[in-house]
């Protein structure tokens, strides 16, 4: 991990098979006990990341609830700058530090979020460059970021070799559906190369938590 840029963790809870939500979208494969131990990730965070697609589809609020903990930063990846202002994060931006990240060709109306309390961010000229963020986010002070995907932002963090933990919850449920999104989406590598180490696993209840490190 270069020591510029931030600690990167990615969590997620997916499927026996893989899939962190339904054909149409539905995401709830996590028990209390996970998302407990989710909220407990977050609040030992400096920041929390997304992609538009999970604001979109979710509207979630990214905060910490189901333990006490302080809220981490909000960060949605947003290359176009398209996400709705009635969105949970966008209207409680002014009580939560939320950070949007656009490119530097989104329009110029993504600044109407200012007046919201988002903070913004141009990186990249046409998409997001993930790794310039992350230097970016690495000055403003931010020493760890859990990643909450979805698939495709998942990908560009592995695609660039920007994932040092992962944290895995197999929840028993079986999705199937080539149209139900995946851990990781993206074209994919072309050979089996991009290896992790399993550092820790446990049980809960009919869960399992796999902890890799790279």
């Amino acid at each position: 991990m270069e020591k510029s840029r931030p600690h990167v963790i990615l969590s997620a809870a997916i499927s026996i098979d893989g899939k962190i939500a339904t054909r149409t979208g539905r995401s709830n494969l996590s028990s209390r006990k996970d998302l407990i131990r989710m909220h407990n990730l977050r609040k030992n965070v400096d920041a929390i990341l997304v992609g538009k697609n999970t604001v979109n589809i979710d509207n979630p609020l990214l905060t910490v609830r189901y333990v006490k903990g302080r809220n981490p930063i909000r960060i949605i990846l947003d290359s176009k700058g398209s996400l709705s202002p009635k969105s949970k994060v966008i209207s409680t931006a002014k009580k939560i530090p939320t950070i949007l990240v656009v490119s530097e060709n989104a329009p110029r109306n993504v600044e109407r979020f200012i007046t919201k309390g988002v903070e913004i961010i141009r990186c990249g000229k046409n998409k997001i460059n993930i790794k310039k963020l992350l230097m970016i986010l690495g000055k403003k002070g931010i020493k760890r970021i859990v990643v909450e995907g979805g698939g495709t932002t998942n990908w560009y963090f592995f695609k660039e070799k920007l994932i040092d933990e992962i944290v895995i919850t197999i929840a028993p449920y079986v999705v199937g559906g080539i149209n139900a999104i995946s851990l990781v989406e993206g074209i994919g590598f072309s050979d089996v190369s991009n290896s992790f180490k399993l550092k820790k696993i446990k049980k809960l209840q009919n869960e399992i938590i796999l902890h890799y490190v790279s």
